[in-house]
């Protein structure tokens, strides 16, 4: 509490005491005014550059979220159907990518929390405490002028008090001078008695307004270092506090914004490891080889060739002969037949020109390029289908609504979609005739219409599936020894064999198996009676035996 001093002065040394005390009170404000000033004003900076820190650490969020999406878009390509990841490694790798780009998004969320309710609360409060800090200044600097004015009329008054009496002491001496000289006229003693009384009047009067200015000045000074600074300096110490405590909230809010991601975080983590746990070397190695299986019938042996059988030899001569086939020459056209061109399984594959018609893939390439370009033009198909049917109704409900449309205006629509399913249909065609005879069995069984479908229920007892139109099998009954089999097969249905090389067979009926499919849809087998021939594979249900050498899968 500033002391107040309320006692009036009496003499030059209470007046002297008075002007120390008020200096000193003055400047003992004065410094307390400028202290607050400046801790204020470094809480509010303080405050700012809190504020600042938030804002650089909310663009390194940024600006880490931003890479981490580069980062995944650049090693997530776009990639045509064609080029869709079947391998458990690709497809797990692109999981954690799919991870990472949502943990990407939670850095994001983090940076746009951090921005709304830390960075932007903190400048709009920082704003509203230079507000009232201003405020409550300006209100001391007006409390201490106003002080300084009532100090001013009281000195004023105090200086004119003193003056006057100076006056009167002069007035004084004057009339006692001329009192108590012989030779001073009545005159002259009267008009300086007069000037002391009006003197005195004067003094009264200074002395008066002294003491009610000095009265004023005294309470006004107590209210000022009672009353109004204290208010001032409480209202400052309030907005400091209150800094004070919106600093800890912003604190706390601050690591609220990064524990809410956290549950999410760990989800995205946990992603990515059950991804990683997804890996399967096994069903990777499955995919390579269902993606690169030829077709291709395993070589056979190369015969021996004996151009010595012209040589007359002696029956003594002990030379070995080489065993003759029927009408004495070799017959290579079997095992030769097989090996053309299907040697480039570990060697260099040649190159060939890519075709329209697939012709220079691997029979069983081949199947799978043409069955699924064929399968994209059905599903073109049935939208162009779709749309027409969708035309024909809409064209219905304006020719019995007319008010609706002009059915007319659908017409071009409807021709120009017939149009599109008649391209589609002569292109599917064309693509089915480019399956080789062997394999286009096994393309209308796939492509075959939802009426006429093919199931493979065992439950019905009568079935019809299309009637394949095999190959030539002209030169593959050559072989005077007969294949050991390999294994056994039921019919499930009746197979007519009208077809060189095919071999009729009733339903229930039991075969041998000797050949097993090589990707071409056939399978060679023989009755009882050793009549060999191929069957469709779909007709037959096959067992092979164990450890037999023909149930061998050629990559």
């Amino acid at each position: 509490m500033f002391p107040v001093w309320d006692q009036q002065p009496s003499d030059r040394s209470n007046s002297l005491s008075l002007d120390l005390f008020l200096f000193s009170a003055f400047f003992l404000d004065q410094d307390q005014f400028d202290n607050l000033d400046k801790h204020s004003q470094w809480g509010i900076d303080f405050l700012e550059r809190y504020a600042k820190f938030v804002k650089e650490r909310l663009e390194i969020e940024q600006a880490y979220a931003k890479q981490l999406r580069s980062l995944v878009k650049k090693y997530c390509p776009k990639r045509s159907k064609d080029d869709e990841p079947r391998f458990t490694s690709c497809l797990s790798f692109y999981s954690i990518l799919n991870e990472l780009n949502d943990y990407a998004g939670q850095r994001e969320v983090v940076a746009e929390e951090m921005g709304h309710k830390v960075y932007g609360e903190l400048m709009r409060y920082s704003q509203d405490l230079k507000g009232e800090r201003k405020l409550h200044l300006q209100e001391g600097r007006k409390t201490q002028q106003y002080l300084d004015q009532c100090w001013k009329h009281m000195d004023n008054s105090k200086k004119k008090f003193e003056r006057e009496c100076k006056e009167a002491e002069k007035s004084q001496l004057i009339y006692e001078r001329l009192d108590n000289d012989i030779n001073a006229t009545k005159s002259e003693v009267e008009k300086a008695k007069s000037q002391l009384y009006l003197r005195q009047h004067l003094v009264e009067e200074s002395k008066n307004e002294y003491a009610a200015q000095l009265q004023n000045f005294n309470s006004e000074q107590w209210k000022h270092f009672n009353v109004a600074i204290p208010q001032i300096f409480k209202n400052l110490q309030d907005m400091d506090e209150r800094r004070t405590v919106k600093l800890g909230e912003m604190y706390r809010s601050f690591a609220e914004v990064e524990r809410r991601v956290i549950p999410i975080i760990s989800k995205c983590l946990e992603g990515m490891v059950t991804a990683a746990k997804n890996v399967d070397e096994r069903r990777d190695s499955g995919v390579v080889v269902e993606s690169f299986k030829s077709g291709f019938e395993p070589p056979g042996d190369f015969p021996f060739e004996d151009f010595s059988q012209n040589i007359q030899r002696t029956g003594s001569d002990g030379t070995i002969g080489t065993p003759k086939t029927e009408g004495g020459k070799p017959d290579p056209k079997h095992a030769v037949a097989r090996t053309k061109n299907k040697l480039w399984l570990f060697g260099k594959k040649p190159k060939a020109p890519t075709l329209e018609d697939l012709s220079h893939l691997p029979p069983e390439q081949r199947r799978k390029k043409l069955q699924q370009r064929i399968d994209e033009l059905n599903k073109e198909l049935q939208k162009e289908m779709d749309q027409r049917d969708a035309l024909n109704k809409m064209k219905d409900v304006y020719e019995k609504n007319p008010q609706m449309g002009d059915p007319g205006s659908l017409q071009p629509k409807i021709s120009e979609t017939i149009c599109n399913m008649e391209k589609l249909r002569s292109e599917i065609h064309k693509n089915e005739v480019t399956f080789p005879e062997d394999q286009r069995f096994d393309a209308l069984l796939l492509s075959f219409s939802p009426e006429g479908s093919y199931t493979d229920d065992h439950s019905q007892e009568h079935r019809s599936p299309p009637q394949p139109d095999p190959h030539e099998f002209d030169d593959e009954f050559d072989d005077d020894d007969p294949l050991p089999a390999i294994g056994h097969c039921k019919a499930l249905y009746s197979f007519d064999g009208s077809n060189e090389g095919t071999l009729v067979m009733n339903e229930n009926e039991v075969l041998y198996v000797i050949e097993i499919d090589k990707g071409d849809g056939w399978t060679r087998v023989r009755k009882q009676g050793g009549e060999e021939g191929y069957v469709p594979t779909s007709y037959v249900e096959i067992t092979l035996e164990k450890n037999s050498k023909g149930a061998v899968t050629y990559i």
